[in-house]
């Protein structure tokens, strides 16, 4: 497993539970060797950049945008694939990376609505689904079992 690319894609961060989440999984997976790069919106990467100021949990943080574009054009691409969604807009994020990467993709589904969201996703991914918006424990909890799966 060491080296493969991750890519941790991140929307709007309207739900809190998104940036914590994010920082705990950037830094697991690095810590244990995967080539780890977080892309955001800008409100979702500002967000890092004050909670993270120092880049101790994300080394590299970069544009959702950017990073799409360079994946359609064949620029960029990664093995791995974490989308965290709480809406339509993060749906699409992962709909198009589900079209144009080879990555394996992990469909996080969080929020108040996240049932109803995970039933309408109609792209092949693997679904972590918790109705948390506030509280990560859970979530995290979900996604140790999902990583130790990875490293099988």
């Amino acid at each position: 497993m060491t080296g493969e690319k991750v890519l941790l894609m991140m929307g709007c961060p309207e739900v809190p539970i998104q940036t914590s989440i994010a920082l705990y999984l950037s830094h697991k997976l690095a810590n244990l060797g995967f080539d780890v790069t977080v892309a955001g919106t800008g409100a979702a990467n500002q967000l890092l950049k004050v909670s993270d100021s120092d880049g101790y949990y994300v080394k590299k943080l970069v544009n959702l945008d950017k990073t799409l574009e360079d994946v359609i054009e064949n620029r960029a691409d990664f093995d791995i694939c974490f989308a965290f969604m709480h809406n339509d807009a993060g749906m699409t994020y992962a709909a198009t990376m589900s079209a144009v990467s080879k990555a394996k993709l992990y469909s996080i589904v969080f929020g108040r609505n996240a049932e109803a969201l995970a039933e309408t996703i109609e792209f092949d991914c693997e679904m972590i689904i918790e109705k948390a918006a506030h509280n990560p424990v859970q979530l995290k909890n979900r996604l140790d079992k999902v990583v130790e799966g990875i490293l099988k």
